[in-house]
């Protein structure tokens, strides 16, 4: 006699039920692998649970494309008519990574305000913090009173670039987005629960997760191979959750912006590009669109938009972050609307220092706050994982780095100031770090007058709606304090890819 289906698969259930070892191989594994070296069986309960899944690839987080990475020649080659000569031409490679298609909006601002201000309840001064600044609109001879009222929050606006917004901003919204993104993931996957109720340090943090300072409304937690437990939280080992959205290095903006990927062939470069688009004009050269503009900026002195009935680029100060013709790795206004903030330190000589493979200047490498036990310290107040610098007297016998912070390294520490050599052991000197490189004179009292270049300098890259042609090519760089904000500089996020960098599957 044939049993009914419904009939068969209740009597399965109950088999696993008898032997719940088996089911959980099963349930997780699906197939058998086994260890090239032990020969052990993985994701096995009777050998102790060690887990492997192997055929991982990174799944693209929301906003991103995909950026295969690979070398270029970094800095401007064509001429420096500003006569800065901060941009000497290096060649470099970039790993693939992960950018914005767009520039960072003022809804997906908006949105982030939002969860600050019902979250942090106890705690309104994150939500002050994270304001943009709308003032920056203002100008003493200029009636710009409407877009300081209505730029950021009106629905006329919604699409625009997000402004007024500093570095530090710009990398706590970046914080923010992780911690979503990853949480929405979790919920996704039938792990958590959408839990609308979160306050203050109770709230979904990446990292507090993974130390297990966070439990979240659970719905089903994944099961422990280890026999010694039921079930478990995910891991980062899981390979579930996405890495930080981050702000892009100098290097990783300017390569995403030159996308040279539409003009080689094989392994060679058969035309330089001085845009981000094909060719050395700022109009559209397809038939189709012929004499449009590629981009926002200024064309001229007085002239933003073009005339009545034939508005050169349409954009009186930005447009929507989607306008125009997006470059070969479909990347939207990589050239004009807004400059946009990357994660490195300015230095005029960093061209010339940086390293050949993923070059960066701003290193601070830190460590979790472990308590007297070892373990990671209790979470702060906002429900974060607390980090501290590393001390130098834990990197002693270290070859690849002698102290923790490192944004003026080579440029602007002690070593390498324009100092007499009795000066250099001087703790004064010492704390003061790149400011002693950057020393111009001396006032009365004995008062130092410096340059604008700190360690607090950050740059920022890609021209704006306010911008001469000049600036929008990939190269050119400037720099602003991480603590001040514009009405023409906005951000875009990125994130590190792991893994193969073709994004293959692991094998």
């Amino acid at each position: 006699m044939k049993l009914k289906p419904s009939i068969f698969l209740a009597v399965f259930a109950a088999t696993l039920m008898v032997f719940p070892s088996c089911s959980k191989v099963k349930k997780l594994v699906g197939k058998s692998e086994k260890s090239t070296t032990t020969g052990w069986a993985y994701n096995d309960p009777d050998n102790g649970g060690f887990e492997y899944h192997s055929g991982y690839q990174q799944i693209t987080g929301p906003g991103l494309k995909f950026i295969q990475g690979g070398t270029f020649t970094m800095g401007r080659t064509q001429e420096d008519v500003m006569y800065d000569w901060n941009n000497t031409p290096r060649r470099v490679t970039v790993p693939s990574f992960y950018i914005d298609e767009t520039e960072v909006r003022n809804i997906d601002y908006l949105e982030y305000l939002h969860w600050v201000k019902r979250v942090f309840v106890s705690y309104p001064e994150v939500y002050r913090k994270a304001l943009p600044d709308t003032l920056v609109w203002r100008d003493q001879l200029a009636y710009n009173e409407p877009y300081v009222n209505n730029y950021l929050r009106h629905p006329a606006y919604a699409e625009y670039p997000v402004v007024g917004v500093s570095w530090e901003q710009a990398v706590d919204y970046c914080e923010w987005r992780t911690d979503r993104v990853n949480e929405r993931i979790l919920i996704d996957k039938g792990i958590l629960n959408n839990d609308p109720t979160q306050r203050d340090e109770n709230n979904f943090n990446t990292e507090a997760y993974l130390a297990g300072q966070y439990e979240g409304a659970v719905n089903k937690n994944l099961t422990d191979l280890d026999p010694d437990n039921e079930e478990r939280h995910v891991r980062w080992s899981d390979g579930m959750l996405l890495p930080k959205y981050r702000l892009p290095s100098e290097a990783e903006w300017e390569y995403a912006a030159e996308a040279l990927i539409g003009n080689s062939e094989e392994e060679r470069i058969t035309d330089k590009k001085i845009f981000p688009w094909n060719g050395h004009w700022v109009r559209n050269d397809q038939k189709k669109y012929r004499g449009q503009m590629m981009a926002n900026f200024a064309r001229g002195r007085g002239d933003y938009m073009g005339t009545a009935g034939a508005l050169n680029d349409a954009g009186d100060i930005t447009v929507p972050v989607n306008s125009f013709w997006p470059n070969d790795f479909g990347l939207y206004c990589m050239a004009g609307n807004v400059s946009e903030w990357v994660a490195d330190v300015y230095r005029p000589m960093s061209p010339e220092d940086i390293a050949e493979f993923n070059p960066y200047r701003g290193n601070v490498f830190k460590t979790p706050v472990r308590d007297e036990e070892g373990n990671i310290a209790e979470k702060d107040s906002l429900g974060r994982v607390r980090y501290r610098n590393q001390r130098d007297d834990e990197l002693v016998g270290r070859e690849n780095y002698k102290t923790a912070d490192n944004r003026n390294f080579d440029d602007g520490d002690v070593a390498s100031s324009i100092v007499p050599d009795y000066e250099w052991n001087n703790p004064e000197h010492q704390k003061a770090g790149s400011s002693r490189m950057y020393v111009q004179g001396r006032g009365q009292g004995g008062s130092d007058f410096s340059s604008m270049v700190t360690d607090e300098s950050r740059v920022y890259k890609g021209g704006s709606w306010k911008d001469r042609a000049y600036w929008m090519a990939p190269s050119a760089r400037r720099f602003l304090n991480q603590k001040e904000s514009r009405d023409d500089i906005g951000f875009r996020c990125a994130m590190t890819h792991v893994g193969h960098p073709a994004n293959k599957k692991t094998k």
